[in-house]
C-alpha cells in the first residue's frame, strides 16, 4: 500500500523531532572503512541474534526475574480492577484531533517501520555506528514484541472497550478484531522505539522529550476507547523489558564499539497501596 501524504508528512515530522533530540548521536559519528554491504550484513546478523536471545532468555531466568514477573502480574491484576472506570473517563474526554491522529498513525506498523527505515538508512549510508546500533535495537525489539503481542491478542481474546463491552469479557483464540484488546499493539511499537531512543542519552530532558512523544500513542488509544488501561500498561512493560534485554545483549557481545555511559533503568513497584513503574536515570 502506498503511503498517503499525511503519513509521509508524519514520518518527516517524527524523524525531524528525533533528530533534534538526538543531535549528539548524529554528530558523534565514528569513522568506519567497512563497505555499506558488509555493515548491512553485520547489522542483520546482530538483529537476528538479538531476537534469538530475547526469546530464549526466559530459559535462563533466575529467582529475581520470576519475582519481577510475579510483580508485573499482581500489578496488572490490581490495575484491572479500575479498567472499566478509567476507560469511561478517557472516552468522555475530547482531545485535540491532531493528538489523536498522531497517536494512531505513529503507532501503526506502516509509519513505524518507515520511520525506523529512515533512521537506519541514514546511519548505514553515513556509517554512523550509533544510529545503526539504535536501529538494530529497535528492529530486533519490535520483531520480538510484535510476535508476543500478536499471539497474546488472539490467545486472550479480550474485548475492546467499544460497543459497551466490559473489561472482563474474553473469547480465547478469537480472530475478531473487537476481541484483540490485550495488549495494545500501538503502545508496544511506540514504547519500543521511544525507550530504545531514550536509552541513548544521558541528558534527562532529552529522555523526557522522547518519552513524551512515545506516550502520545497509548494515551490516544485510551481516548479512542480502543484499549483498557491494563492493555497499554502491559504493552509498555513488555516493550521496556524486551528493549533492555536486547540492549544488554548487544553491549555484552561487543557487536558495536560504541558504548553509552549511562542508561535508564526501569523497575516495577507493587505494594499494598502503590503500583508503579520507576525509572532511574
Amino acid at each position: 500500500m502506498l503511503l498517503s501524504i499525511r503519513n509521509i508528512a508524519l514520518i518527516f515530522i517524527i524523524l525531524f523531532t528525533f533528530k533534534v533530540s538526538a543531535q549528539s548521536i548524529v554528530n558523534e559519528k565514528q569513522k568506519d572503512t567497512s563497505s555499506t554491504g558488509s555493515l548491512f550484513i553485520h547489522d542483520t546478523k546482530q538483529a537476528v541474534l538479538g531476537v534469538k536471545h530475547s526469546f530464549t532468555r526466559p530459559l535462563h531466568w533466575k529467582k529475581k526475574d520470576f519475582t519481577t514477573l510475579g510483580t508485573v502480574i499482581l500489578g496488572a491484576a490490581a490495575l484491572s480492577t479500575v479498567d472499566d472506570e478509567t476507560s469511561a473517563f478517557f472516552v468522555r474526554q475530547k482531545p485535540p484531533q491532531f493528538f489523536q491522529e498522531f497517536g494512531t498513525r505513529f503507532g501503526s506498523p506502516q509509519v513505524y517501520f518507515m520511520t525506523n527505515a529512515g533512521l537506519y538508512g541514514y546511519g548505514l549510508f553515513t556509517k554512523n555506528e550509533k544510529l545503526r546500533k539504535l536501529s538494530v535495537l529497535i528492529i530486533a525489539s519490535s520483531f520480538t514484541t510484535g510476535v508476543i503481542q500478536s499471539v497474546s491478542k488472539t490467545a486472550f481474546g479480550r474485548a475492546r472497550p467499544l460497543n459497551g463491552n466490559k473489561s472482563n469479557e474474553f473469547r480465547f483464540w478469537s480472530n475478531k478484531p473487537e476481541f484483540h484488546s490485550f495488549p495494545s499493539g500501538h503502545t508496544v511499537l511506540s514504547m519500543t522505539m521511544s525507550h530504545a531512543i531514550a536509552k541513548q542519552f544521558n541528558n534527562t530532558w532529552s529522555k523526557v522529550a522522547v518519552y513524551s512523544i512515545g506516550a502520545v500513542v497509548p494515551v490516544s488509544r485510551l481516548f479512542a476507547g480502543a484499549h483498557w488501561l491494563t492493555d497499554v500498561g502491559i504493552g509498555a512493560v513488555l516493550s521496556i523489558a524486551v528493549v533492555d534485554t536486547i540492549d544488554k545483549f548487544l553491549f555484552k557481545t561487543n557487536a558495536y564499539s560504541y558504548k553509552k555511559e549511562k542508561t535508564v533503568s526501569w523497575n516495577m513497584s507493587f505494594s499494598g497501596n502503590q503500583i508503579g513503574l520507576i525509572g532511574t536515570f
